[in-house]
């Protein structure tokens, strides 16, 4: 399996320099190779090293990083060819470009890690810059020492610098489950588990409920201004919303290895189409990132060696955990549910978490038994 490891440096300002003019370097490279692309129609990486390799060469940039522009370059147009034959976008109507400080790779002949140390010593375009501090836990550590696999990505971002690593992690066995947790998402509640736990319910939804006032406060105004503060304001809340996820994620996965279960999940597909909810409620749902939550869950119960099932979402909410009656009426209210069958009353998202867990129990065992069988 693998994983990422992001870790921030901490360069003297001479070695801040260098970083910087080597990311300028390197994308003024990557927007060279990118015309000359779009102009020849060439688009694989090894017929774009014929038209340029000595172009990058000639421009100041060594043999390793020159290869690695162009098939940045090459792996940028097929990932754009990928999108539009799946129709997630239009076709390119002009050469694709790079900003001066986007992500660069290294392979570990650019750049040499010093875990101990806590050190890298990486090529730029004014030498090898060595003895460069970052900072990271000691897990991450003990991660990069035993699975840092390729390249490593230098980032600068909103003013930090960033080495993005990946690691290859061997799998770990799934255990056979004692019941499964299972995990309803929502509106009120980010998750709720079939136990009771409530994650990120009014504080949260507060804090996003400010956000988007004060982006509508912002669109209204069409300054530039308004358009960069918004911009910042983006990333912020794309940060906070993963952070938020990742200690959801973590506590799920941690509870479910503790008690031996599983994890059920709703499957997320076409929930945008599917969903029928008032104005207000779809701002509301639209504006998580449930899918990434869904992400963080399996990568984390997968390194835990947590099984994960995924289940439909239908009827759940409306369904009776205690005698399976299913009606409209058995949730009067965005919290209360109360069969109108046996009488049952519980919070309608514990509920809904407890019928996604008993769907998770039935398909785990109808998938191994048709395993067995095969």
């Amino acid at each position: 399996m693998k994983f990422v490891v992001q870790v921030r440096l901490f360069p003297t300002p001479a070695q801040e320099a260098a970083l910087a003019d080597t990311l300028r370097l390197c994308n003024a490279a990557a927007n060279l190779v990118s015309r000359t692309a779009w102009e020849t129609k060439v688009f694989r990486n090894y017929d774009l090293r014929l038209h340029t390799y000595g172009e990058l060469k000639s421009m100041g940039l060594s043999a390793q990083p020159a290869q690695h522009v162009i098939k940045k370059v090459a792996d940028a147009y097929t990932t754009v060819k990928a999108q539009v034959k799946a129709g997630i976008r239009q076709p390119l109507e002009k050469p694709i470009g790079f900003r001066k400080d986007a992500a660069q790779p290294f392979d570990d002949r650019c750049l040499s890690w010093q875990i101990p140390d806590r050190t890298v010593s990486i090529w730029t375009t004014d030498g090898r810059a060595k003895g460069v501090r970052f900072g990271c836990s000691d897990p991450q550590a003990r991660a990069l020492a035993a699975y840092r696999k390729g390249e490593s990505d230098l980032v600068h971002r909103d003013g930090l610098w960033l080495l993005i690593a990946t690691c290859d992690v061997p799998d770990t066995d799934v255990t056979d489950p004692d019941g499964f947790l299972g995990v309803d998402l929502g509106i009120a509640n980010i998750a709720t588990t079939d136990d009771g736990t409530r994650h990120a319910g009014n504080a949260l939804n507060a804090v996003r409920h400010r956000n988007r006032e004060l982006r509508r406060r912002l669109q209204a105004k069409r300054t530039k201004s308004a358009k960069r503060l918004l911009k910042r304001r983006r990333r912020a809340e794309a940060r906070y919303a993963r952070d938020v996820n990742h200690v959801i994620s973590k506590s799920i996965v941690t509870e479910a290895a503790r008690t031996s279960r599983g994890i059920a999940l709703e499957d997320l597909g076409g929930i945008r189409e599917r969903v029928r909810l008032r104005k207000p409620q779809r701002v509301t749902l639209h504006s998580w990132a449930f899918a990434q939550l869904g992400q963080f869950i399996a990568y984390k119960a997968a390194r835990a060696g947590v099984a994960v099932v995924y289940i439909d979402p239908r009827y759940t909410s409306q369904g009776c955990s205690t005698c399976g009656h299913i009606d409209k009426k058995n949730r009067p209210d965005q919290e209360t549910f109360c069969c109108t069958s046996c009488g049952f009353a519980e919070h309608a998202d514990v509920n809904a978490a407890r019928n996604i867990a008993s769907r998770g129990a039935v398909g785990w065992a109808v998938s191994h038994a048709a395993d067995d069988a095969a």
